[in-house]
């Protein structure tokens, strides 16, 4: 389906050069002389690379339909990850350079969002908030604050992240998986 350029709005996905993005900011521009025009930041929903272009009204602007879907993280194989479709229960298998980084922070039962063009799987995106056992820390040492500084830590599924000194092991933490930092001591 074709848009104008009144209609490219922010959320909006978009084909372009038959890559899928998303709109992340736009500006509309009415020049005193000339045509009206959109100048958008894009993200592709591939790689996460954004990218400023200029849509001129005349211009033929596709839309893209990206579904949403909730997945279940159920094991990794190799360089494959297979999830669960909530829906229909299907088995969906996604390739590691799809997850990038958030294959570090996927657990067992893990509910996802995955966002798919046609049969192609776009990305994964995790919740924003994920709780993780300490597997192992530096001990912390009697008077050691939150304000006192950060240690590494390791925690289920191999990630290290940076925690304040208090935190030992077998501690449940909260991670923001946007950032990979620490949040707060859950126990």
């Amino acid at each position: 389906m074709a848009l104008s350029i009144n209609e490219i709005k922010s959320g909006v996905t978009l084909l372009v050069d038959g890559q899928v993005y998303v709109v992340i900011d736009t500006q509309h521009v009415k020049p005193g002389k000339g045509a009206a025009f959109v100048r958008a930041k894009i993200r592709n929903l591939k790689n996460n690379a954004v990218l400023e272009k200029t849509f001129r009204g005349d211009e033929k602007i596709e839309s893209a339909f990206v579904e949403e879907r909730k997945l279940q993280y159920l094991y990794a194989s190799g360089k494959l990850y297979h999830f669960m479709d909530q829906d229909n229960y299907e088995e969906i298998i996604i390739s590691e350079d799809k997850l990038g980084d958030n294959k570090k922070l996927l657990k067992d039962s893990l509910e996802v969002c995955g966002y798919f063009y046609g049969k192609q799987t776009l990305s994964v995106s995790l919740p924003n908030f994920i709780e993780f056992k300490v597997t192992y820390t530096e001990p912390g040492i009697k008077g050691d604050t939150a304000k006192g500084g950060t240690k590494p830590a390791e925690i289920e599924g191999g990630a290290t992240v940076q925690v304040p000194l208090f935190i030992n092991t077998g501690d449940t933490i909260k991670i923001d998986t946007r950032t990979g930092g620490y949040v707060e001591r859950i126990n």
